[in-house]
């Protein structure tokens, strides 16, 4: 059963990268093909679902890594280094949005660009977003690794 639920844990850490990556090819792109105000309309009416839901993944997966870094160190587990390693590295992702996007998508919402520095910014965000997404495949890789040296 302890297998198991390391695998669910993996799967649910795995829904969350693969979202983050459907963000950035579905949705990201969408928005840069809007004007302004077709964005800042979408936005207004979408963008406090699209926060709930990526909220609500990310801490999911901010979660999960703690707690097998703490059940691994409990049992002395090989698996705990890669399990810490995942952790800070969910931790930088999780800063991101602190850093950069909890002050942009506030912009967004207060229309604050013009056309022209709308779609800079769009492109300022597709980065950071996909250098988040790096950090958090690396986190899973190294979830995954602490699974699989747990014994």
């Amino acid at each position: 059963m302890k297998n198991q639920l390391n695998y669910y844990l993996i799967a649910v850490f795995s829904i969350f990268v693969g979202s983050q990556i459907t963000e950035g090819v579905l949705l990201v792109p969408y928005w840069q093909s809007m004007s302004s105000s077709e964005f800042y309309s979408y936005y207004q009416e979408f963008g406090p679902a699209i926060n709930r839901f990526y909220t609500v993944l990310t801490i999911v997966a901010l979660l999960i890594p703690i707690a097998l870094a703490i059940y691994y160190y409990s049992n002395r587990s090989a698996g705990f280094k890669y399990a810490l390693t995942s952790t800070a590295l969910a931790i930088l992702f999780v800063s991101c949005f602190y850093i950069y996007f909890k002050g942009t998508n506030q912009a967004f919402y207060q229309s604050a660009f013009n056309e022209v520095d709308l779609k800079n910014e769009l492109l300022t965000w597709a980065s950071w977003h996909w250098g988040r997404v790096v950090l958090e495949c690396l986190s899973l890789c190294f979830l995954i690794l602490a699974v699989s040296k747990k014994n």
